[in-house]
Order: structure tokens, then sequence, then C-alpha cells
């Protein structure tokens, strides 16, 4: 398979974390004999830097004539910072989610046996955990108009849905919960809002076309006790734009590290492919960013191509390197010499080398070994 893959590795430790996704995909595209061209562009804090604009056209132009785009992380404390920064890193990400129409965001939240101890939560809560939470991106309070009185005392944002919209969602939510658990759980604040009425409403309409899945609601506060007392009650979740955000970050606690999350943003012609973590300023250049979120998110990529073999083959590496304890500290101990680097030299290894065992890499990288 031929593909061109827009990467924008953006700020922080975007670009290392990159770096090892794009050398994952080298590794697949070799071992298969598949085609990929990665072409870079900036993002975010770096693009305000060189162009005072957080989404250049060029970079925009490239994204559009790509069949995928590779994502890495934006911010930076200096507008993070600055409340009366007018123009900011994450104006780029609103905006290039909206020109490609990226209106699902798709993270699967799951609970790796080897890490079960490493969550904050009990082993017998999180344990079999699997959820996948289907996010609606472009609408919702994040797009709608913003007021900000004259004399800066009173501000409102508007919380904006229509029917199409949650239609469009809906349904890939329901799809994938027939080749799942077969359940679909609705987060809203309908007891509230107007516009989470709606969405009970045309969500309710739409499951009608799915027999095999039931549907059930939940109010999203309640929602949120729910995933830290029960997440296994989970199978998906569909919510709009700004519950989701809060949801699918609550949910990074259940694998015991935020940097094992990756998701896919897709839409009618175009998809998009990021880990869900932050720019974590305070760790560039230090090798301690956990790029698994980014190489999950470049299987997800794979998936999204049909290439399921190639994409399962990267998931088992990554299992199979948290089980020989070849992660970052925020998930191993602290006093590891493995690198950011390191891990994705791991998985490259894995993928030409699948049925090696690989015990001896982590004494290798330390120079403690010569022999594979």
């Amino acid at each position: 398979m031929k593909l061109k893959i827009a990467v924008l590795p953006g700020d922080g430790i975007g670009p290392e974390v990159t770096n090892q996704a794009v050398k994952a995909l080298k590794a697949i595209a070799s071992e298969y004999d598949h085609n990929f061209q990665f072409v870079n562009a900036d993002v975010g804090a770096i693009a305000i830097d060189k162009y005072n604009d957080p989404l250049p056209e060029e970079t925009l132009d490239l994204c559009k004539s790509s069949d995928a785009v590779l994502f890495g992380a934006i911010g930076h404390p200096k507008y993070d910072n600055d409340p009366s920064a007018k123009v900011r890193p994450e104006q780029g990400l609103l905006k290039l989610r909206k020109e490609l129409g990226l209106f699902a965001n798709i993270r699967p939240v799951k609970a790796y046996p080897t890490l079960l101890d490493k969550s904050p939560l009990k082993r017998s809560i999180i344990e079999g955990t699997d959820i996948s939470i289907y996010r609606e991106l472009t609408g919702g309070i994040y797009f709608g108009k913003k007021h900000l009185s004259e004399d800066g005392n009173v501000a409102s944002d508007l919380c904006e849905y229509s029917r199409p919209e949650i239609e469009r969602i809906a349904h890939l939510a329901f799809k994938a919960a027939q080749t799942r658990n077969h359940k679909v759980t609705l987060v809203d604040k309908a007891n509230v809002l107007e516009s989470s009425r709606l969405w009970r409403s045309v969500v309710t309409d739409v499951s009608k076309s799915y027999a095999d899945v039931t549907l059930d609601f939940l109010f999203v506060d309640n929602a949120a006790m729910q995933m830290i007392l029960n997440p296994k009650q989970f199978d998906v979740i569909l919510t709009e734009n700004m519950f989701g955000d809060i949801i699918s970050d609550e949910a990074s606690v259940i694998g015991g590290s935020i940097g094992l999350l990756a998701s896919a943003s897709v839409g009618e012609k175009y998809a998009m492919f990021e880990p869900i973590h932050g720019s974590y300023p305070q760790a560039t250049g230090k090798g301690i960013a956990n790029p698994v979120a980014s190489i999950l998110s470049a299987a997800m990529l794979l998936d999204h191509f049909g290439l399921n073999n190639e994409a399962n083959l990267i998931r088992t590496g990554i299992e199979k390197s948290l089980k020989l304890k070849i992660s970052t500290p925020d998930i191993n101990e602290k006093s590891n010499k493995i690198t950011t680097s390191i891990v994705g030299d791991f998985l490259e290894d894995f993928i030409f080398n699948p049925k090696d065992s690989n015990l001896n890499f982590k004494n290798i990288h330390l120079g403690q070994s010569t022999i594979i």
C-alpha cells in the first residue's frame, strides 16, 4: 500500500514521541513492503513563533493532500500562562479538526494486565476494562459563539448541536458496539441542558436501527463517578465534545499513565491520529516521555486503512515491552535508564524480529550485555 502521511510533531514532547511512531511505521513499511511517504510540517506554538499562525496554510494544505495525519502535541507555558493571548496553539488544533471535518474522536481505554498495579485504582476494579470512547469533535461549546463584555466582567460560550451532527457520530458508535460487546452508553446532562436533551432524543432514534445493541444513559457527573467505581461496565461511550474531553482524560488513570492512550479523529474524507496527552513541556528533551500512546496512534492509522495484521503486530510488541519493563519512568522504576527512543528501538526491533524473545534488549541498551 502507498500512503502519504502528514507528520505534525508540534510542541514540547510532541517531536520526541512522534519520532518513535514514525520509526514503527517505517519498520512496518519495510517488513510488509508498503510505501509510506512522511512529510513534516509545523503546528501549534512552534508555528506561532515562526509564522504567527498556529495552523499555517502550508500545513493545512499538506494535511488536505495527504492520506492521513500523524499528530504530536501542542502547547507552551508562555501561552498557557497568558490569559490575554489572542493567538494560542490550541486554536490551530481546533481549526484543523474543523477544516478537515474530523467530527468523531475515538479513544480506546484498556487496562494492561502487566500494569494493573500502576493504576491508582484497585486491581479488582480495573482488571478487564476495555472501553472505546466516541467523542463528538467539531461541535458544542468549544466551537460555539463566544462573547466577552466590553468591561471584561461577563463572558459566555454557546453550546449548540444539530440533529445531523449527532446522528453521524451515533451511527459510528453503534457500529463499533456491534463488533464489541453490543452496548452503548450515552453520557450527557439531559436533566439540565437542552442540547443534551436533543442528544438523548436523537441517539434514541438512531438506536432503533441497531436492535442487537443495548443503549443506556448516564449523566456526566455520575459517569465520571462510575468510571472510577466500575469502569468494566462500559463498552462504547458516546458523548459530546466537552464531556468527552473530560471523561477520556479521567479514563487515563485506569491504564496507569496518560502516556498510553491513543486516539483517532475521523471524518467523511480525512483522518488524524494522535496521543491524547499534552505537550508536557517540563519533560522536553529529557527522554522520559512515554511514546506508547503515539505509537498506538500509528497502529490505529494502520487499522484505518485495513492493515490490521500490521497494527496488531505493533500492539503485540507494546504488550511485550510492558511485560519486559522496557518502559519510560511514568510506568516503570524511576531509576531505570529506558528512554523514549529506547522504547521506540525495542518496538522497531520487535517488528523486524517478532519471534525473538528480546529478553536481553534492555541489558544491551544499558551496556550490560552483548548477546541477544
